[in-house]
């Protein structure tokens, strides 16, 4: 057959076969089959516009047909990945739930010792070792590439903000495991700034100033989101930033979507600063001078526990200031109270002898001073007022703590003096039992302090706070 007559043949077959491919799509529509054709042949600028996770700009470029082709493929298959973490939430969910309702928990004998389990330091213990397990199996972190270092990417892994740096870091440098390069395997975006570097490097002293990392929040957000499209698809609700510095809550107001809808992981955790514990996080702060736990709290030699009572600090805001009003120097053989130590006395060896070291707050609500009572096994007694308490939605704090109400600082000695030796040392206890999860390790361990701020962050995402609690 010559070349005219495959010619003529192809005009003459061409039209039967359009005709039997239209029949044919057809019934597959009639068959209610996932037949995705009409959406492929609608593509066009004002479907891409309306589409948060594909940026304007993609849509001029040159053969906008196949263009538009390929980015509806990109978008089918974020969809079904978006269904794959959304079913995998769900599933978690379930389980939880079921655990928190029914009791049904792992092999505990896995996580913990079976001496501590005499300790009932958990709201709902099935439910947070299942969620745990969860955790463990199907959470996934993305970090975010944008910015440089100092401001992003890097924090303070000494001194009172330990925390941030320290999480930061490690989540950095975590290869696999919780941590994914994938982002659309990913449950939750970090956003990796440091507010602490940005007060560092943009605050004018002494301007009381916030607007410089407001605006650098505020940018790097606009980055992200146009780079990404994984902001926009959620308006941020699965994004969550870490601030241990006491202006973290006014650095997230850099952007609203932030401030109102994001998880915030804070150590001024304070609800009268727009705190929400059912979204936000709060985080303990950590004070390592060095970078590494007190020698002397490393292995602890507990003497015999002299004191009822010691605190050492400055007047720092109201509360603090009632309390030196009230207790300073008044028996410093039975209660030590001091405004600073004097040059010779060793601050850590008065927690390792006081049965309860007080721990007020400061200009802010968190401090430091809970969790290095912690570590010398002296009971914390919290003195706050608006304070959402580091974990709170698992831990019970009642079970290793005390708290003392402001209007009874007068009367401080009388409340610590009403426990019986038997309490103080279930409560010591309690201490003992939780003490691994305000531990910094490096590498970090299962059910450090590093995990459990990510367990935190795995609670909001998966919308079970109040199962757990």
């Amino acid at each position: 057959m010559d070349h005219c007559s495959c010619n003529a043949l192809k005009w003459i077959l061409t039209p039967i076969f359009l005709l039997l491919s239209v029949v044919v799509m057809m019934f597959l529509v009639h068959l209610g089959g996932d037949f995705s054709v009409p959406v492929l042949l609608n593509m066009n600028n004002t479907s891409l516009a309306n589409d948060p996770g594909i940026s304007l700009h993609q849509t001029h470029k040159p053969s906008q047909r196949s263009n538009s082709s390929l980015h509806n493929i990109k978008q089918r298959k974020r969809v079904k990945m978006k269904s794959r973490v959304q079913r995998e939430l769900e599933k978690a969910r379930m389980v939880i739930q079921e655990a928190s309702s029914n009791g049904i928990s792992v092999n505990e004998s896995m996580w913990l010792d079976a001496k501590e389990h005499r300790i009932d330091i958990y709201r709902n213990r099935a439910a947070f070792f299942r969620s745990y397990e969860e955790m463990e199996k199907q959470f996934r972190v993305y970090v975010y590439e944008e910015g440089e270092p100092p401001l992003v990417h890097h924090g303070p892994c000494k001194d009172i903000y330990t925390t941030e740096g320290r999480f930061i870091s490690e989540l950095e440098q975590m290869q696999g495991g919780l941590r994914t390069r994938d982002p659309r395997r990913a449950h939750v975006f970090f956003l990796p700034f440091s507010v602490t570097e940005m007060v560092r490097f943009l605050y004018q002293p002494e301007s009381y100033d916030h607007q410089p990392f407001q605006r650098f929040v505020a940018d790097y957000v606009r980055v992200i989101a146009s780079k990404h499209p994984f902001w926009n698809n959620t308006n941020g609700t699965d994004h969550f930033m870490l601030s241990c510095h006491d202006w973290g809550p006014h650095a997230s107001r850099g952007n609203s979507q932030l401030y109102e809808n994001s998880i915030r992981s804070l150590c001024n955790a304070n609800i009268s600063e727009g705190f929400h514990p059912y979204k936000d996080v709060s985080i303990p702060e950590i004070n390592l001078k060095d970078g590494e736990m007190p020698r002397q709290l490393l292995s602890p030699a507990f003497p015999s526990r002299t004191f009822l009572a010691f605190f050492s600090g400055g007047v720092h805001g109201p509360i603090r200031q009632q309390l030196l009003q009230h207790w300073e120097g008044r028996d410093l053989t039975h209660m030590p109270v001091y405004n600073y130590l004097s040059e010779g006395l060793d601050y850590y060896s008065f927690m390792l002898r006081s049965h309860f070291c007080l721990c007020p707050s400061g200009y802010e609500v968190a401090s430091p001073r809970i969790v290095e009572a912690i570590y010398s096994e002296c009971i914390p007694v919290i003195i706050s007022q608006g304070y959402v308490l580091p974990f709170s939605d698992v831990l019970r704090w009642e079970a290793f703590s005390i708290s003392v109400a402001v209007e009874d600082i007068p009367r401080l000695r009388e409340v610590l003096e009403g426990f019986t030796a038997e309490e103080l040392e279930k409560l010591r206890e309690g201490i003992r039992t939780i003490k691994q999860h305000f531990v910094f390790n490096n590498p970090p361990k299962k059910f450090d302090v590093f995990h459990m701020i990510l367990h935190s962050v795995w609670l909001r995402r998966l919308n079970v706070v109040t199962v757990v609690a």
